[in-house]
């Protein structure tokens, strides 16, 4: 069951508050980065995963449902994100050498096993990376149409050159909350871009109730 703090957190992040989306994170940043890292033992790597994390449980928040405990749910949206990373890595358990045939050919069954998941990760960051360019490109052009580009020089600090909050507020003379605020709403229109696309529920799987 959920806690009430985090129930409360949810229905505020649904509402578009962005300061309920840093609480959110500040809560469990910690615990999936440590958790996420025992696992793949590179820190910038674990990094990646938790962000991406995130992102899986934003795009998958309208189907989320609130009886459900917030910390497992997360730490299950984690554990499918190294499974990812793993398979687009290459790397899966190793066999113990053995001379007998059985186990030979055990061996080779897990290779063309690994080939095929490897495959299928690669067609899936395919259209992941397409369906991402495509919902950035339509973001970009109503923002330059709106001539909102304060907006486009936030987005291109944050996620192009991987600037934190602080850095870009103090670049561009805004508030660090305008600048979580921008990074909220640009988070929230991308997941609202990709189910509009109708993609197979094998490319994104967060986004299926």
């Amino acid at each position: 069951m959920s806690s009430e703090a985090d129930r409360l957190l949810i229905q505020q992040i649904r509402l578009g508050d962005s300061r309920a989306w840093e609480t959110l994170i500040a809560r469990y940043e910690g615990r999936l980065l440590a958790f996420v890292e025992r696992r793949l033992r590179d820190r910038s790597t674990s990094e990646d995963v938790v962000q991406e994390t995130f992102i899986g449980f934003l795009n998958s928040l309208p189907h989320f449902d609130d009886r459900r405990e917030l910390q497992t749910y997360l730490f299950t949206i984690a554990s499918h994100k190294i499974t990812d990373h793993l398979r687009r890595t290459g790397r899966h358990p190793l066999h113990p050498a053995s001379d007998s045939s059985g186990d030979i050919l055990q061996q080779q069954l897990d290779h063309h096993k690994a080939a095929s998941s490897m495959a299928r990760s690669q067609e899936r960051r395919m259209l992941e990376t397409q369906a991402i360019e495509k919902c950035l490109g339509d973001m970009i052009r109503q923002w330059k149409d709106r001539g909102e580009f304060v907006r486009l020089k936030v987005m291109g600090l944050l996620f192009v050159r991987g600037w934190a909050n602080r850095d870009v507020a103090a670049l561009l003379k805004i508030s660090e909350q305008q600048v979580a605020n921008y990074r909220f709403a640009a988070v929230k229109k991308l997941s609202e871009h990709i189910r509009a696309l109708g993609l197979p529920s094998e490319v994104f799987p967060e986004l299926q109730a």
